[in-house]
């Protein structure tokens, strides 16, 4: 890894760096509207030296840890690596602010359902490398 990227994400986002999603593509209990949801998260402009490293990488999962107390407590953001098959990634980017609880909620269908990955993608847009949580094929 070249360029790593900080490890605790800015205060604020570039707005073009500022990540996607909507909560009403959610339904009451967090479950996504359909198979198309996605959230594209914050902060990949950072860590643009790592998604190059790992787009030719078959088999990426995403990585997303479990909030601790003490984040809980100050709302912290959640960051988000991949997992190779073989190594763990660095940080590749930050779940956008307010949509931290569908993605703990996707995470604990998944881990019922004994896969604790959420799909990802990896995507070129406006010449920079982005990351998509593929939050609808939790459902």
């Amino acid at each position: 890894m070249s360029n790593i990227g900080p490890t605790q994400p800015p205060t604020e986002f570039a707005k073009t760096d500022a990540g996607s999603g909507r909560l009403k593509d959610y339904k009451y209990s967090l479950l996504p509207n359909n198979g198309k949801v996605i959230i594209q998260l914050a902060g990949s402009d950072a860590y643009q030296d790592e998604l190059a490293a790992l787009i030719g990488e078959e088999n990426l999962q995403s990585f997303v840890a479990p909030r601790t107390i003490e984040e809980e407590r100050t709302d912290a953001p959640m960051p988000v690596r991949f997992f190779t098959g073989r190594r763990m990634s660095g940080i590749v980017g930050w779940v956008p602010r307010g949509l931290e609880p569908a993605v703990i909620e996707a995470l604990a269908r998944l881990e019922n359902a004994s896969d604790k990955r959420i799909p990802i993608e990896i995507i070129k847009r406006k010449g920079k490398l982005r990351v998509n949580l593929l939050m609808g094929a939790t459902r």
